[in-house]
């Protein structure tokens, strides 16, 4: 595994470090997160090439967005069965029309670390709450209200799952594909502010620090501006006939 001995990030080094290591010598799997989508690429990053075929990223569905990183002995086959990683069903009245951030400070307020929580997924009615599984009980028995609604939480989850997001379109014409361009069209700010974001080091490009305002972005990209929201870049052209660049994408909301 490389080597990085300081900065924001050698926390989770040591923790991934800690657990491959773990695994390896004590014989059975060993885990760490839940990571939302920027921990689990720089968990991912700091594998090495043999260490990565006995680790697996799972979050209780295959679209999950916050994982939890397993690692596991080499004798062992990695498989979503043996992740501690539970799916809890909320039942409340439609008409109280809860959000996920009512469900995750409702889930923080009564003492459960974010790290032990996975995706929550909301629509009319009904939630579903992706847990550590030993927080799992408690959850059923001790959090009856969301929100300031009565909820009845019980294990499990049936299919299809509620959307994790809801969008809104925008489109823009661009001078080019650079980060700052894309970034200026989504927050509806200007080129020059655009690019103070990205060097201010409030701009993530597919889910890591951008650091560059002349980054090329791709179709399919995800652009995170703190403050302002996620981005998802859908299409990008075609040229306009004074050479600009026509693009399309959603805010995620």
């Amino acid at each position: 595994m490389a080597s990085h001995d300081t900065g924001p990030g050698s926390l989770l080094e040591a923790r991934v470090a800690d657990a491959v290591r773990l695994a390896r010598n004590g014989g059975r799997p060993r885990f760490v997160g839940f990571l939302d989508e920027c921990g689990a690429k720089q968990a991912e990053t700091l594998l090495g090439r043999g260490e990565r075929e006995h680790v697996m990223f799972w979050g209780g569905f295959p679209e999950a967005e916050r994982v939890v990183m397993g690692a596991f002995p080499d004798f062992y086959t990695p498989e979503p069965d043996s992740f501690p990683v539970a799916g809890l069903t909320a039942s409340f009245r439609c008409q109280d029309r809860l959000t996920h951030r009512d469900f995750l400070g409702a889930l923080l307020h009564a003492g459960i670390e974010r790290s032990s929580l996975g995706d929550i997924l909301v629509e009319e009615g009904c939630a579903v709450v992706f847990c550590r599984t030993e927080i799992a009980q408690f959850l059923c028995t001790q959090v009856k209200k969301v929100g300031g609604a009565g909820v009845r939480i019980a294990l499990g989850f049936s299919e299809p799952l509620p959307a994790a997001h809801r969008f809104a379109d925008f489109s823009a014409v661009v001078a080019s594909a650079r980060l700052d361009c894309l970034v200026a069209a989504a927050v509806k700010t200007s080129r020059e502010k655009a690019a103070g974001l990205v060097r201010s080091q409030m701009v993530q490009l597919n889910h890591e620090p951008a650091i560059s305002p002349s980054a090329e972005v791709r179709e399919g990209d995800i652009l995170s501006v703190r403050g302002e929201g996620r981005f998802a870049i859908d299409r990008l052209g075609p040229p306009t006939k004074k050479g600009r660049l026509s693009v399309a994408g959603r805010k995620y909301i």
